[in-house]
């Protein structure tokens, strides 16, 4: 093998690489739009399997600017996920002294501690408060 086929060889390869990259981006931008009806969906990826490099710059073209802003609307929705999730974890065993007040309340109220625990746990909300 040539110095000059192994450098066409390694060009192909990279030309491979990123064709795949932005088939897969293009296509999980396809199945993630809200906006985009089934029908559409459809046609957009029998478009790709017949003519696929086509497709891909007419996609490119016509929806790419888009395609930012969807990105970045889904890592925001992720990230709000998430933020939830930790306050939500965070708060069932700290928080601001009210809720921990209000929980030690229900478990007097239910009989799971006495009064004494109940008001040993008034005073730590309170002074962690």
């Amino acid at each position: 093998m040539s110095l000059g086929e192994f450098f066409w060889s390694l060009l192909v390869i990279y030309a491979m690489f990123f064709y795949f990259m932005i088939l897969f981006r293009v296509i999980g931008d396809l199945f993630s739009d809200k906006d985009t009806s089934g029908v559409m969906k459809t046609v957009w990826l029998i478009a790709l399997v017949l003519l696929p490099f086509i497709t891909i710059f007419v996609y490119l073209i016509t929806r790419g600017s888009a395609m930012n802003e969807r990105a970045i609307e889904r890592a925001r929705d992720i990230d709000q996920a998430q933020q939830a999730y930790i306050r939500e974890a965070a708060g069932s065993g700290a928080g601001d002294p009210a809720t921990q007040i209000e929980k030690a309340h229900q478990l007097l109220t239910s009989g799971a501690i006495s009064q004494a625990e109940f008001d040993s746990m008034k005073a730590k909300a309170l002074s962690a408060g």
